[in-house]
């Protein structure tokens, strides 16, 4: 490796929040309740997916996998993020940079197809009722959910190339609490527009594909909703399209503001916080987002809790 890229070999450190350190106690206390609640609530959704034969259908299969996604998604962040709130040493080795890098990407990616895939199961099992089993057949759901995560891993392997082909010049010291493709880039002692532009390049293409397909679904599945007859039922497809659209709009919301915006609008201090909401808060909330409202995860859970205080004969 060039001399320049001498400070990748020992590591970097990652400044985060440590010009606020006030901030980082309160941010330790809070992060450490909603990293508890993550791991409640999505393995809650992934165990009663598994022991309750009602919820074995295509939409529980694909929120089981982006249960587990957003649990990998998390950890792969709040712990580091965790140790570094509470002590003073903020450095992070060049191959652990590296493989939260890519498993960061990975999951970022492949949460962003498996929602379009999740989009067009609605549409399947709203505007196609009576051929939801023949078309949404379980060879087809693991097909859907193993291409989703296959996408997620080459979209990494892509775009964690560019920040280390670029000479550092000995800077090592990331203005993030994670190893991040833009930061990383600002690192960088050369000018990376070109880099730059085949990041948002790609990013744009991605989420324009996964946007056309998600209003498409949606289009469909609105007209199809209007012709429904009973009231009951209506409420029933409103109440499980209506979580998928509020977790879309929170997980492209906060990708979108990050990076499809103009680099000279961004600011790293802004960024860094909405980063906080998309590693932790949107994993947080997804579980509850789904079962809040869902009576046949609230009624599976009463079951599971009936069974575990019921003793045995």
């Amino acid at each position: 490796m060039d001399q320049k890229n001498g400070s990748s070999l020992t590591g970097f450190i990652l400044l985060g929040f440590s010009d606020r350190p006030q901030l980082e106690r309160v941010l330790f206390v809070v992060l450490l309740i909603f990293y508890l609640l993550t791991l409640l609530g999505n393995t809650s959704i992934i165990a009663l997916s598994r022991l309750d034969p009602h919820l074995q259908t295509p939409m529980y299969f694909f929120l089981s996998n982006l249960s587990f996604l957003d649990l990998c998604y998390t950890t792969s962040t709040v712990p580091q993020l965790l140790v570094h709130l509470r002590g003073a040493d903020k450095s992070v080795s060049f191959a652990v940079c590296v493989a939260q890098l890519f498993v960061y990407l990975r999951l970022g990616g492949t949460e962003c197809f498996l929602l379009g895939v999740m989009a067009f199961d609605h549409y399947a099992a709203i505007c196609m009722p009576l051929h939801f089993t023949v078309i949404m057949r379980p060879r087809l759901c693991a097909l859907m959910a193993s291409a989703s995560w296959l996408i997620g891993f080459v979209n990494s392997s892509l775009q964690m190339v560019l920040p280390f082909l670029v000479p550092l010049c000995g800077r090592n010291k990331i203005d993030h609490f994670f190893c991040e493709v833009t930061p990383l880039l600002k690192l960088a002692c050369v000018d990376t527009t070109v880099n730059e532009s085949e990041l948002f390049s790609v990013s744009v293409i991605i989420v324009l594909i996964l946007m056309a397909v998600i209003t498409f679904s949606y289009v469909q599945i609105v007209r199809a909703m209007l012709r429904i007859k009973s009231v009951l039922g209506q409420r029933k497809a409103f109440g499980t399209c209506g979580s998928h659209l509020t977790v879309v709009s929170l997980f492209y919301g906060t990708g979108i503001y990050i990076y499809l915006q103009p680099s000279n609008n961004y600011s790293q201090d802004q960024g860094n916080f909405i980063s906080l909401f998309y590693t932790i808060v949107t994993p947080m909330v997804n579980p509850f987002i789904y079962t809040l409202r869902n009576k046949d995860v609230t009624g599976a859970m009463r079951k599971v809790c009936v069974g575990a205080m019921t003793p045995d004969d």
